[in-house]
């Protein structure tokens, strides 16, 4: 077989994704940053475009001024709201964690015979809208929702619980709706560790929560890890759940962008606004893959 016919395999194998993220990443993040340096304006579009191919390059980065940025700095709301979003992400993370480390491990030492069942049990609220399943928490965390309703009945409250509009809301929103991200590579992980290495331990006296601290958590932490930024990277610029379960003092930068981009129309600062969070959001990916690296070249 020639070299170029397996080069062209090659390249119909690894070209597909590197297409999809041209057309679906580069030039979307490409348009979003000529946004976001351009100028304000009062039009349709409401912005004044600062490069243009009949000028040239050069006449662009002599006006270059990223003011859009700089007000960004300037500006106590944005890195409030920026700070805020990076907050409830990381304990929304850190709940989701908690939730469904117990979940994944007993799926992992279930009877084979149950598992397919179980994982079908944990995606089947992807079957239901995404936007129904928030509307569905409205109607159980308002005060006369089902929530207060019980716990009433119970006689654990003697008065409804607000709940509704708080920003408990907005975590247990984000728990719910990314707790199957987390459960999946949790799973996939625990399931793939020896019962005989649980086994050998406890031969050597091993207790198990011990056991458990020493081999079974160390074994899945890459699975954590994945899930974990697989939770925590949508919920910094998550946008449905604060607007619909939070109150008008849960700040994220997902509704300051969106008032920014609809309310205001200031499209070049809305811009500038994305491109910052996406390369806040980038920093905990290189350092992960960093890791993995020289993880894998320990390990060799």
């Amino acid at each position: 077989m020639s070299s170029s016919t397996t080069s062209y395999r090659r390249w119909y194998v690894i070209g597909p994704p590197y297409v999809w993220l041209l057309v679906f990443f580069l030039v979307p993040f490409f348009i979003v940053m000529k946004l976001s340096l351009s100028d304000s304006a009062t039009a349709i579009p409401p912005y004044t475009p600062v490069f243009s191919w009949s000028t040239g390059i050069w006449d662009f980065l002599k006006q270059l001024d990223f003011e859009n940025y700089t007000f960004l700095f300037s500006d106590s709301l944005y890195i409030n709201a920026y700070l805020s979003s990076l907050k409830i992400a990381f304990i929304s993370t850190l709940l989701t964690l908690l939730v469904a480390y117990p979940m994944a491990y007993g799926m992992a030492r279930a009877p084979r015979a149950w598992q397919p069942t179980l994982m079908m049990l944990v995606i089947l609220p992807f079957w239901t809208s995404f936007l129904i399943r928030i509307y569905a928490w409205i109607a159980i965390l308002k005060p006369e929702g089902f929530l207060n309703l019980f716990l009433m009945k119970l006689g654990i409250i003697s008065e409804p619980l607000q709940i509704m509009n708080t920003t408990t809301a907005v975590y247990i929103g984000i728990v719910y709706s990314y707790l199957p991200f987390m459960i999946l590579p949790l799973y996939a992980s625990l399931e793939k560790i020896n019962p005989s290495l649980l086994e050998a331990a406890q031969d050597l006296g091993s207790r198990p929560w011990r056991s458990f601290w020493q081999i079974t958590f160390p074994l899945s932490l890459p699975g954590v890890l994945a899930g974990c930024f697989l939770v925590f990277i949508p919920a910094v610029g998550e946008f449905v759940i604060p607007d619909l379960l939070g109150g008008s003092d849960t700040l994220m930068i997902g509704k300051t962008l969106w008032t920014e981009f609809f309310n205001n129309r200031d499209w070049p600062l809305a811009s500038a606004v994305a491109v910052l969070l996406l390369f806040v959001l980038i920093i905990p990916i290189v350092l992960f893959q960093r890791q993995q690296e020289k993880a894998m070249e320990a390990g060799r």
